[in-house]
């Protein structure tokens, strides 16, 4: 296949691209690198099946030739951007969704929108399934990002059920690994960056508060399957192993050997009480389940931050 993966130097969408390649197809990455950064696909450069192009989603797109598939991953998706980029996160969720699916509906390609827990809000259904639909402020400091999310499922809906694309919809979860941003906010790397430093760990509220950390490795299988398969709504991937912010906290520094502790704050407003996806539609429909336990993820994690600590500070 030939594929376009938007965001394609963030996060995620440079590991899809890593995935992509390996299994022999073609990838374009797009990236306006606001939040994406070359570095993550640095080590692409001169691969014949591989070509970047530096450009906002939100403009009109055009790529030469034929295109098999689009995986719509451009965002800024952390709780920082929030607040520094909330018009940005809007419009690449409207606008920006707009224009991808226009090149499928051109191309009579498939798409694939990178959704996201935070579609589910606050939630008072627990686990979170695909059918809740979901308790979000959309005046909140989270709304942007809530919000943005939610009208690009409702936009790739219609395209399927007005034009016939071929859609597919992933809801993620809280997910890490190598190429996170130190600076991004999100409690992984916040708590990393705070042990290797030799800090306490700040955690908001009393720390009663659930994530569930799912591996990018096992995230972006996931990912490749629902393209794979026939399946048009929403998918929850993730993984299901609860734990608290707290105990999260305390694995940290004992993996880190960081003896300063943990210091309170007050959480954070519209901050999630509880997230853990249940993942039945996944395991009866792509045959997918994380495989990666926490602790070895955070073993690969924890030296990803520390050389990139060790680089900003040689």
């Amino acid at each position: 296949m030939r594929v376009l993966i938007t965001g394609g130097a963030g996060f995620l969408g440079s590991h899809l691209c890593d995935l992509f390649l390996q299994r022999g197809h073609q990838v374009i990455a797009m990236d306006n690198l606001i939040t994406g950064n070359i570095r993550n696909i640095a080590h692409l450069a001169g691969n014949d099946n591989f070509t970047f192009i530096k450009q906002d989603v939100t403009e009109y797109i055009y790529i030469a030739g034929p295109v098999d598939a689009v995986l719509h991953f451009a965002s800024p998706a952390s709780p920082v951007d929030f607040i520094q980029f909330p018009i940005k996160i809007l419009k690449v969720g409207a606008l920006g969704t707009h224009k991808a699916l226009g090149l499928c509906k051109a191309k009579g390609a498939r798409f694939l929108l990178a959704s996201t827990s935070e579609v589910y809000g606050d939630p008072l259904v627990h686990p979170q399934r695909e059918d809740y639909w979901g308790n979000v402020n959309p005046i909140g400091i989270r709304g942007a990002y809530d919000e943005a999310k939610r009208f690009a499922e409702a936009m790739t809906m219609a395209y399927h059920r007005q034009h016939g694309i071929e859609t597919r919809i992933v809801r993620i979860f809280n997910t890490y690994g190598p190429r996170m941003r130190l600076d991004d906010g999100r409690v992984v790397p916040n708590f990393v960056g705070q042990a290797l430093r030799g800090e306490p760990l700040t955690v908001y509220g009393d720390g009663s508060q659930t994530r569930s950390f799912c591996y990018y490795a096992d995230l972006i299988e996931g990912i490749y399957r629902l393209l794979m398969s026939d399946e048009v709504e929403p998918v929850n991937i993730g993984n299901p192993e609860e734990v608290s912010i707290l105990r999260f906290a305390q694995l940290i520094n004992e993996m880190t050997g960081n003896r300063a502790g943990i210091v309170f704050q007050p959480l954070p407003p519209n901050d999630p009480k509880l997230r853990r996806p249940d993942i039945s539609k996944a395991r009866r429909i792509l045959n997918w389940e994380p495989k990666v336990s926490l602790e070895e993820g955070m073993r690969e994690t924890i030296a990803y931050f520390k050389d990139r600590l060790e680089e900003a500070e040689g």
